[in-house]
């Protein structure tokens, strides 16, 4: 009978006030929200509710990613490797700006290399400024996207 009731409260799903279903019980989600936050801050319900359903899908995300693996047992290794994302966000966020600033530095590089090819290399005696190229040309473009 214990068993019968651990099953019954494990797939229990929780609904708000609005009867929307929710992936997880509300009030542990908002007690851990409130446990990390200010205690001078307050959060709307809706907050409560969007934060219940982003966890769930963060959840469904690494789950998808742990059914890629081919073995029928998930391992730590494999859970690890699944929530990789979500727990070095910082580690990542870090690295692509130090590849930005690596790939700036590179174009700035071509750049003086083009105008030192353009001045010392002409072929011809005459003014070729309209075509010095410049990698920067493109700068605009890849900002907007």
């Amino acid at each position: 009978m214990a068993e019968e009731e651990m099953i019954e409260e494990t797939s229990e799903e929780y609904f708000d006030e609005d009867d929307e279903k929710l992936p997880f019980a509300k009030a542990e989600v908002v007690r851990l929200m409130k446990e990390n936050l200010d205690d001078d801050k307050m959060i709307r319900e809706r907050v409560k509710v969007e934060m219940n359903k982003f966890l769930g899908e963060v959840l469904k995300n690494v789950c998808k990613q742990l059914n890629e693996y081919p073995y029928t047992t998930i391992e730590y290794e494999m859970l690890k490797e699944s929530v990789y994302p979500y727990t070095n966000i910082e580690r990542i966020n870090q690295e692509k700006e130090r590849i930005l600033l690596h790939l700036e530095a590179i174009k700035a590089d071509c750049n003086a290399l083009a105008m030192d090819v353009q001045r010392t290399l002409k072929l011809k005696d005459v003014a070729e400024e309209d075509s010095i190229v410049n990698f920067s040309a493109n700068d605009e473009e890849d900002e907007e996207e």
